[in-house]
């Protein structure tokens, strides 16, 4: 075990934040949960928009994993100014309260939506290959504040000397698709398991890649990495993925389709991008464990493709709206 620390964890009552605090806890850390609502992972509860509580969370902590944000699914329930306010102004307070009192560890979970726009090539055109060098192009507000904050980590980061490592991560909430149109064509888990093949990772690879970070920020100084599922395809299977991920698949995995069959699923026919985490790797040593071919291994066992862990947190929804499948009900 690596040395024990006071580890403020906002955002404790969401997916990442009730997983975070559980396993670093198990760890032997101490942890205090933040967040706006009350929750069993929550200690503190309050606005990270708000100086005074913010100020006073930080008090005696050695790191500052931020995790709390308004997500996607706030689009339509929030105002864009609540989305400042939370993912902009908060992150900002945060970062300049944890420079002031000297921190020395600073983790934001950002979000591979942040690349917007640059995930959707034009027709035609193979899909796209999805690294950090990717020029983000928000599509909406939640990309645009979460880019903005990204930003913000570097500035501060540049002036005070606050060790940050930001986490670009890709799907891992169990909830059904929020696109009304997959939903309808594909049960929720096939979608899930389609997804581990280039944009979604599982629960537990993503708390071991925030353990690796606070492990390794002081080292590394400011980094930038996606954190998503390791992909088996390469450069070379783009512009047949886009045609057809199918016959693509087959040559990786030809035991697949038999699995699938077993269940009613299906592979989608074309695939429009592949995340690379390549840098997270080779930078923090992460090794995601739930890869798709471990995830074929678990479904000829018999098992949930999905970790322990994941199941344990289960889902968690964010606002309460009418219908969808982020109602919290």
């Amino acid at each position: 075990m690596g040395l024990l620390m006071r580890i403020v964890v906002t955002g404790s009552a969401g997916h990442l934040g009730e997983a975070l605090t559980w396993m670093l806890r198990t760890d032997g850390h101490d942890v205090a949960g933040v967040d706006v609502r009350p929750d069993s992972s929550t200690d503190l509860v309050g606005s990270i928009a708000d100086r005074m509580f913010v100020r006073a969370a930080l008090a005696g902590a050695d790191a500052v994993v931020h995790t709390a944000t308004l997500h996607k699914p706030h689009v339509n329930s929030h105002t864009r100014q609540d989305f400042v306010d939370t993912n902009i102004s908060g992150t900002l307070t945060l970062l300049e309260e944890s420079a002031a009192a000297g921190i020395g560890r600073f983790i934001f979970t950002s979000t591979t939506s942040s690349f917007g726009r640059a995930l959707t090539p034009v027709p035609g055109a193979p899909a796209a290959w999805i690294t950090e060098e990717v020029q983000p192009r928000p599509r909406n507000i939640y990309g645009a504040t979460k880019i903005a904050a990204e930003d913000l980590c570097e500035l501060v980061h540049r002036d005070t000397g606050l060790p940050i490592v930001i986490l670009r991560v890709s799907r891992f909430f169990p909830e059904a698709d929020d696109d009304t149109e997959i939903s309808r064509s594909y049960p929720a888990e096939n979608i899930q398991m389609n997804e581990m093949l280039y944009r979604r990772v599982d629960l537990e690879d993503v708390v071991d890649a925030h353990r690796l970070a606070i492990d390794r920020v002081g080292g590394l100084g400011f980094g930038r990495y996606i954190v998503s599922a390791t992909t088996p395809f390469g450069v070379a299977d783009l512009a047949e993925l886009r045609r057809d991920a199918p016959s693509v698949l087959r040559r990786y995995y030809p035991d697949y389709f038999d699995i699938y069959q077993h269940r009613g699923w299906r592979m989608f026919p074309q695939l429009d991008r592949v995340y690379v985490n390549e840098r997270a790797r080779n930078e923090l040593g992460w090794r995601p464990r739930y890869t798709f071919a471990h995830l074929l291994q678990r479904l000829s066992a018999g098992m949930s493709p999905r970790s322990a862990l994941s199941l344990a947190v289960g889902a968690k929804g964010y606002h309460r709206v009418s219908t969808g499948p982020y109602t919290v009900r």
